[in-house]
């Protein structure tokens, strides 16, 4: 089995806090979840996260208007210059102080920063690696409070910073003759947002009382509005006094404040957020109201708009959800929220093509694993869901929850269709469904027993009961025979649900049980104990067989009230979370902590440890005790000293004289990092961990393995292509596949003639067919050889069909794999014929009357044929050849003269 999973995606959570950021191309989203950055892909309905992060939670971005360079800062000023495109960290560099905002210029040249009260002008790195790629430019001070908004003006020469102390400033980037700053005031609240017009000719402020303000910019004593920028001088030369003053003033009537404000050059729209979830357009200079709409239950946090001015993106922190709005049809382009609280189970569709995750928010949600979108959300629960299941067929998924239902969702309707309740109130934390999908089993933790339902009729068959504490875990055989069950009562049970005149199995532990799985033959079973340990058993002689220690390999990471450093706190570490890998080489373990380890069973040796976060945002991250940050009110990490984008800014009061900070009662809880669940996927290439930071997937990455099989000194890529060109297809193809670089493999499989598969598939070693099956699979949703790839499936499967079956379970996974790829392209095709139903039915008549034209005129050329024949019938011989000599004659006439007519 490998073991090179590498991170690929971020599922579950959306959006956290800070901004979002539009690419020039207006056609995706950058949204920051928490310390790792996710785009959001409009148009082919992707979402990806880049695989890079930042020390604490992001706190802004900003992208070059070219789309090459990204700056995302954390909360302490830690940056990363980042090259967009290639996904790759150029830099890293400690601006002075928590930045609240950070802006590029519209030429690229130099990006704004807002650190405090100043502001910072710093020049735009290259693209390539720098010894120094920061160069501060400028510093500009001025304001009494902190900055909350910075924008720039068209031609890149100016720039406005807004702050709490209700003014507006105008800065030069360069100095300009007859320039100075100017200070805007009149608003009576902190000023949200400030922007210029396209033309520069006025300036619009907003206030979070929703004040709006217009700007122009004259001579001193003339009602002439001039451009700004083009400062006029009299006709000796000298300079012209200028004033900015007030035009006009409105106000947005709303019940809430304004939180965030945007505004598009494009088309001279300000759009206004609002802290009810209220969100309104209004058309400037004119403040003219064109749309209004509540989104959301809490109140948005950020709101950026595209080049285009078509496409509005709203985030709120507090419900973590991420919308992006077409103001011009009043639709919805992408609506996304991840789960309030924490996710606590997870679960994969029997072809890892989706994953079903349940939350403490009483919500049981259906991903794309392809794709990374959340595309159906079930809010039928009551309580915090503990557990969820796909059936074999996956067309249907189960739900457990405290509130003492089990749920039946049906994904092609997408409805519940059947609760399954017991007779007595209980809350179930475990659930398992048999192979065939009929049996559901759901354990309680409160009266220790396991009810048994029919899926077909909802009924209750049966009760077990035996366990002396809560049930902590449950798993059907994968052959449905027998039920394992596993308890706080240090025991692991073995069910035969359907003869219950058998003896239940006890397997006693010397800790309490706190998970238990099969091994996908069924032979073998693990579960999980409190003092850490792995304990193996043999199935069918009850006996144990193994063990593994791992609390020394799951310890790290310290709580920020820990007076002692990680590697002295292993108390406690556990494994609350297992699963095996596809082919049952490998065992999976997740728990209280920010490790997720990885063992070969045979030998219980520790394969690879996974960090599944480096962000120091969370408790339990950091290795070593820092007593510099612990004070006398406690830790420093747990005093809000800044309130940005808290509900607590207002209890950090600093109006009074003398007062540096607000009342060092005042707390914040950083969440812990941890593991709840994981699964790994049907087909053995990713697995998806339910972390503190959302639904964590890792897939295997073989772009860049050289992993051959069998190879020779005469297997070379030269070689292979020259046997494929001979037309020896079988040689070529096992020989690339020795050699095991797709490029190859790839080249000579899809050069072989589409009437030889059937005689290859027949010949092919067996030895390679698993390799075959999964490159086919790989392939499969990325050509367009449908019907060449189907054939190859075919002929194998039907050619080494005893082959397959008595190596199922090593093949299993691969053969999961290409069936997710077969439904996927099914999927894609069946979409495509729905939505040109009607331009197929029109091809398909044109084609039936072009069928039914041809016939006619090959009769009417038929019967023409058959009148001359009755017309030569009419010559004698000589008379014959005498009209065929001149018809011959007349053609030679006609090649031979370029047009141009001689005598007959």
């Amino acid at each position: 089995m490998k073991t090179d999973f590498k991170f690929s995606n971020l599922c579950g959570t959306v959006f956290r806090k800070g901004n979002l950021v539009f690419t020039p191309d207006g056609n995706s989203v950058l949204s920051p979840v928490g310390n790792r950055i996710t785009v959001f892909d409009l148009v082919n309905n992707k979402a990806e996260t880049l695989p890079l992060e930042n020390k604490r939670d992001i706190r802004r971005l900003a992208l070059s208007p070219n789309g090459n360079l990204l700056l995302s800062v954390d909360e302490l000023g830690q940056a990363l210059l980042i090259n967009f495109r290639k996904r790759t960290v150029l830099s890293y560099f400690k601006l002075k102080g928590k930045v609240r905002d950070i802006k590029f210029s519209p030429d690229g040249k130099y990006f704004a920063v807002g650190i405090g009260r100043s502001v910072e002008v710093w020049r735009s790195p290259g693209y390539a690696r720098e010894f120094a790629p920061f160069e501060l430019h400028h510093r500009h001070g001025g304001h009494y409070d902190d900055i909350t908004h910075i924008s720039w003006s068209p031609d890149s020469r100016f720039f406005l910073t807004s702050s709490k102390d209700m003014a507006t400033k105008i800065y030069s980037v360069d100095p300009i003759e007859g320039f100075r700053p100017t200070t805007l005031t009149g608003h009576r609240y902190a000023v949200v947002g400030a922007w210029f017009s396209k033309d520069m000719s006025a300036i619009y402020t907003v206030s979070s009382d929703g004040a709006v303000c217009v700007r122009r910019f004259r001579p001193h004593g003339v009602e002439e509005n001039l451009v700004f920028g083009e400062f006029p001088r009299d006709e000796e030369g000298n300079l012209v006094r200028t004033i900015w003053f007030t035009e006009e003033r409105h106000y947005a009537m709303q019940t809430a404040r304004v939180h965030s404000a945007a505004f598009s050059w494009a088309t001279g729209l300000m759009v206004l957020g609002f802290t009810n979830g209220v969100f309104g357009i209004w058309e400037m200079p004119g403040f003219n109201m064109v749309h209004s709409l509540s989104i959301s239950r809490a109140k948005i946090n950020t709101i950026a708009i595209n080049t285009t001015g078509e496409w509005l993106a709203f985030g709120s922190s507090k419900l973590g959800q991420l919308l992006v709005w077409e103001w011009q049809s009043e639709t919805y382009v992408l609506k996304q929220q991840g789960h309030f609280y924490d996710m606590a189970c997870v679960a994969y569709s029997g072809d890892g093509q989706y994953v079903a995750t349940g939350g403490d928010d009483a919500k049981l949600k259906i991903w794309n694993a392809l794709t990374g979108y959340c595309f159906i959300t079930f809010t039928e629960h009551t309580s915090a869901v503990t557990a969820v299941h796909f059936t074999k067929g996956s067309q249907v998924v189960l739900s457990a929850s405290l509130d003492g239902t089990v749920r039946a969702y049906d994904l092609v309707r997408y409805r519940n269709f059947r609760i399954f309740t017991s007779p007595t109130p209980v809350q179930f934390t475990s659930l398992a469904v048999d192979a065939s999908g009929e049996i559901v089993c759901a354990g309680c933790q409160d009266t220790f027993e396991i009810y048994m339902w029919s899926m077909q009729t909802g009924k209750l068959l049966d009760v077990l009961s035996g366990h002396e504490g809560p049930i902590s875990g449950l798993c059907f055989r994968p052959d449905g025979l027998s039920l394992a069950s596993s308890a706080w009562d240090r025991t692991v049970r073995l069910w035969d649900v359907f003869d219950r005149s058998k003896i239940v199995e006890r397997l006693d532990h010397n800790s309490e049980v706190l998970d238990v799985t099969f091994r996908p033959d069924g032979k073998e079973l693990s579960a999980s104990t409190l003092d850490g340990q792995i304990h193996f058993w043999d199935v069918l002689k009850a006996a144990p067989t193994g063990s593994i220690e791992g609390r020394r390999d799951i310890a790290g990471g310290r709580k920020v009230g820990d007076r002692v450093t990680a590697a002295n706190n292993s108390s406690g570490k556990c494994f609350n979370s297992l699963c095996y890998s596809a082919d049952g080489t490998a065992i999976l373990g997740g728990g209280n902590s920010k490790f997720v380890c990885l063992y070969d069973r045979r030998s219980g040796i520790l394969l690879r440890k996974f960090q599944v976060s480096k962000n120091q945002s969370l408790d339990g991250v950091q290795e070593k005790l820092n007593s510099k940050h612990m004070t006398e009110a406690g830790p420093t990490d747990l005093i809000d000293s800044d309130g940005i984008d808290s509900d607590t800014e207002k209890q950090a009061d600093r109006s009074l004289p003398g007062v540096k900070s607000g009342d060092k009662s005042n707390r914040l809880l950083k969440p812990e990092v941890r593991t709840r669940a994981i699964k790994f996927s049907p087909t053995g290439r990713q697995w998806a961990a339910a972390s503190t930071e959302g639904l964590l997937i890792y897939s295997l990455d073989e772009t860049l393995v050289f992993d051959p099989y069998e190879l020779d000194e005469d297997v070379t890529p030269d070689t292979i292509r020259g046997l494929a060109r001979k037309g020896e297809y079988l040689r070529a193809l096992v020989n690339a596949f020795r050699l095991n670089e797709k490029p190859v493999i790839r080249e000579v499989y899809e050069s072989i003639p589409p009437l030889d598969v059937a005689l290859l598939a027949k010949d092919f070693p067996e030895a390679y067919l698993e390799r075959l099956l999964k490159f086919i699979a790989s392939i499969m949703e990325s050509s367009q050889l449908l019907e060449f790839h189907l054939r190859w499936v075919s002929g194998l499967l039907s050619n080494h069909g005893t082959f397959v079956k008595t190596r199922s379970v090593a093949l299993q996974p691969v053969l999961r794999m290409l069936q997710r790829s077969i439904s996927r392209m099914h999927q894609d095709i069946g979409t495509v014929c729905d939505k040109n139903h009607y331009s197929l039915d029109y091809l398909l008549v044109q084609g039936k009357r072009a069928v039914e034209k041809n016939k006619d005129e090959e009769e009417t050329s038929a019967t023409d044929g058959v009148t001359m024949s009755n017309i030569f019938s009419g010559f004698s011989d000589d008379e014959e050849k005498n009209i065929d000599a001149d018809a011959v004659s007349e053609d030679a006439m006609e090649v031979d003269d370029a047009g141009v007519p001689t005598s007959v």
